[in-house]
């Protein structure tokens, strides 16, 4: 611990990692937006629907998404999720705007820190894309007769990782 000086103030302040294993600065560059508040459960379809594309690909279905003009498809979490006739490989999806909107800043990040790299944005493909549940904000509604309901806002990890090709 040293006295006066950073680590001795910030003792609480949580320190990052990202999941992604083999990561090499040389070959990849990456980007994260940590706790942002959108839904967990369309974070990850946003997320597996634009892993494995190439950067541009997926600012244009991100923006199609927000605009509302492709959904996406909800592979895991669907039960409550209505069928979607534009969607080719799967039956059921929606519109997660927020969430790809959020993810679009993410992508716009990570194409900057490519730049800094000095790579070439035109070639980076999205090898790895992540949403992991973050820290729960807990809040309480009042009621009547003195009683109170619970309003839990769950906080999303967005982690982006690119690679040139």
């Amino acid at each position: 611990m040293q006295i006066g000086g950073l680590a001795e103030w910030c003792h609480w302040v949580p320190h990052f990692r990202y999941s992604f294993e083999g990561f090499d600065p040389l070959l990849h560059v990456r980007a994260s937006g940590r706790e942002v508040g959108v839904s967990p459960k369309a974070a990850r379809e946003v997320c597996t629907s634009i892993k494995g594309l190439i950067l541009s690909d997926a600012k244009k279905l991100l923006e199609d998404v927000i605009d509302l003009k492709k959904p996406i498809a909800f592979r895991r979490y669907k039960k409550k999720a209505a069928h979607r006739r534009s969607l080719t490989n799967f039956h059921a999806g929606a519109y997660p705007a927020k969430a790809a909107r959020k993810i679009l800043d993410v992508v716009n990040n990570l194409e900057a820190n490519a730049d800094f790299k000095g790579m070439d944005s035109e070639r980076l493909k999205i090898v790895h894309a992540a949403a992991l549940r973050g820290r729960q904000v807990k809040a309480f509604t009042s009621r009547a007769f003195g009683r109170s309901s619970p309003s839990f806002n769950t906080l999303v990890h967005i982690e982006l990782i690119a690679r040139e090709v």
